[in-house]
């Protein structure tokens, strides 16, 4: 038995699908398959139901799922001891973001934490929140960007670097925006909307209020990044519902105005597994800093 096999089984268990469970291990779905197979043969019990498109666990798999979590934590706490005695920062961080980042501070944290420590090898991946979250949860990933609705989670230490609402854009003239200082979610329910997809921090921000409100609304377009959103809304096709900083940013093909009764519930924040290793507590330490500057800058009478 090995851990990477482990590995395997928590991802297709999370994905309940083995083609995205290979593209987050970042290895062929055959080469996951095969190594499941192999783990259920040393087993000697089916772990996964091939039988339907969807990947889901036998009784056997449910039952040994937790004890494949706890063996990798306890693998990676083994690393951390070794790592605290011999006062090294070594080893390898995977690093998440949320698709479409533009956030610097990130990148400045990753170079400054590379000139300092060159013997960390770092993977940085890209994917929507919720799946870099369960990656966090699953140790698959070490830290990353993620855009997260209401609370901020308590399983996971985090640092918030965004807290704010939700607007309507549209092209300069459109009549949602007329006459008004902001606009409500039942306003938005006639007409068609894009947004990012599920699995983002802002639609689920969205989506969120809209079960508080008893809302229902029509997003008929989506986009991974907000820039495509934007320019699919420039193109007439619909309303776009944004971030407020996301929004702004479109400022000079797109009029917006903020989302009542969606108060501060989209954040931004930086998530990482409690009781971090010398290198995942050094990398933090470089995101404060960084992010830190950042938010200094751009509250600065000329950033």
């Amino acid at each position: 038995m090995e851990l990477r096999q482990l590995e395997y089984l928590i991802a297709v268990a999370e994905e309940a699908n083995f083609t995205r469970a290979a593209e987050r291990v970042h290895i062929s779905q055959s080469g996951v398959s095969a190594q499941v197979r192999q783990l259920e043969q040393e087993l000697g019990a089916t772990l996964i139901d091939r039988s339907a498109r969807t990947a889901r666990l036998t009784e056997a798999g449910t039952a040994a799922l937790p004890h494949a979590r706890a063996a990798l934590a306890a693998a990676g706490a083994l690393r951390q001891a070794v790592d605290e005695v011999s006062g090294l920062v070594t080893g390898r961080l995977v690093v998440g973001m949320v698709t479409a980042c533009t956030i610097t501070g990130l990148f400045d944290a990753l170079a400054g934490f590379h000139r300092a420590h060159p013997g960390v090898a770092v993977t940085l991946v890209e994917d929507n929140s919720a799946a870099l979250l369960g990656r966090l949860r699953s140790g698959t990933a070490d830290l990353a960007l993620v855009g997260l609705a209401g609370s901020l989670p308590q399983d996971l230490e985090t640092l918030p670097i965004v807290s704010e609402g939700l607007a309507a854009a549209a092209p300069a003239g459109h009549p949602l925006l007329a006459g008004r200082t902001e606009v409500s979610l039942p306003e938005l329910a006639g007409y068609q909307l894009i947004s990012l997809p599920p699995g983002t921090g802002i639609r689920a921000a969205l989506d969120e209020a809209c079960a508080a409100q008893g809302v229902r609304l029509a997003v008929t377009l989506e986009a991974s990044a907000p820039a495509a959103v934007a320019d699919l809304t420039a193109r007439g096709l619909g309303v776009a519902v944004l971030s407020r900083t996301m929004a702004a940013a479109q400022a000079s093909r797109l009029a917006s105005l903020p989302i009542e009764g969606v108060g501060p519930a989209a954040h931004l924040a930086l998530a990482w597994r409690p009781a971090p290793g010398p290198a995942l507590r050094a990398f933090v330490g470089h995101c404060r800093m960084a992010f830190t500057r950042e938010l200094a800058a751009a509250s600065s009478p000329g950033g």
